[in-house]
């Protein structure tokens, strides 16, 4: 197996390109401004209901800064948000390396960015098996497939991407930011790392313990079964 060893990077990132995901929109009227105001010429791509809350929150300003995945990537999100970003000119662009040849031709052959920031947390799977009357469907359903992988690759591109999973994380990034004319450093990006990987495997832990609660022969009645539909 092939893989990529680096040796060189860089300590200050620019941020250029933001790719903002989030269930948990606490925050974002702080935080979304604040990018804007530091950075003028910034790049937000975004989906579905995150789009529509950012497109308010940007109010004239979306037309010029705001931009859907959909119309990045060229392909319409699945029916139901099932695949929004799972793209490869999304994951080309938040693990390329900066100072990889190779990187820098996919991304012009495919007419490909650079994410330097994401920014992105999870369906609520916990909070939704903790209801009373959560089924198995409910909690089936709020298992996050894109979010997850967006921040695993931010967060092992730590190099150069600023994975950001938690609203209380924004006013430091706010901070140094302000501080480093734009920039994001490469302690900052660690720690933001560190925090979406422990994250991710959290969230992963909530749904294997769930899961092996549910009982395959008496809790699976809640689906009617059909005949195979080729």
């Amino acid at each position: 197996m092939n893989l990529n060893y680096v040796t060189k990077t860089e300590d200050l990132v620019p941020v250029r390109n933001v790719l903002i995901s989030v269930a948990d929109k606490t925050n974002l009227e702080e935080f979304i401004p604040g990018l804007l105001t530091l950075l003028p010429k910034i790049n937000f791509y975004s989906t579905g209901g995150t789009y529509t809350r950012l497109k308010t929150i940007l109010g004239r300003n979306a037309a010029t800064v705001l931009h859907r995945v959909s119309a990045y990537t060229g392909q319409p999100e699945m029916q139901g948000g099932l695949v929004k970003t799972l793209d490869f000119k999304i994951y080309l662009g938040l693990l390329s390396e900066s100072f990889n040849n190779e990187h820098r031709n996919d991304l012009e052959r495919t007419g490909g960015i650079t994410f330097d920031m994401t920014v992105v947390n999870l369906y609520p799977f916990a909070e939704t098996i903790a209801k009373a009357d959560a089924s198995l469907e409910n909690a089936r359903a709020n298992i996050d497939i894109g979010g997850p992988c967006m921040l695993r690759a931010s967060a092992k591109n730590f190099l150069r991407v600023a994975p950001i999973c938690d609203p209380r994380d924004y006013s430091a990034v706010l901070a140094e930011l302000r501080a480093t004319r734009g920039c994001t450093g490469l302690k900052q990006r660690f720690r933001l790392a560190r925090k979406a990987i422990k994250h991710t495997a959290l969230y992963d832990t909530a749904i294997a313990s769930y899961l092996e609660e549910i009982d395959p022969e008496k809790d699976l009645d809640l689906y009617s079964l059909s005949e195979n539909m080729e």
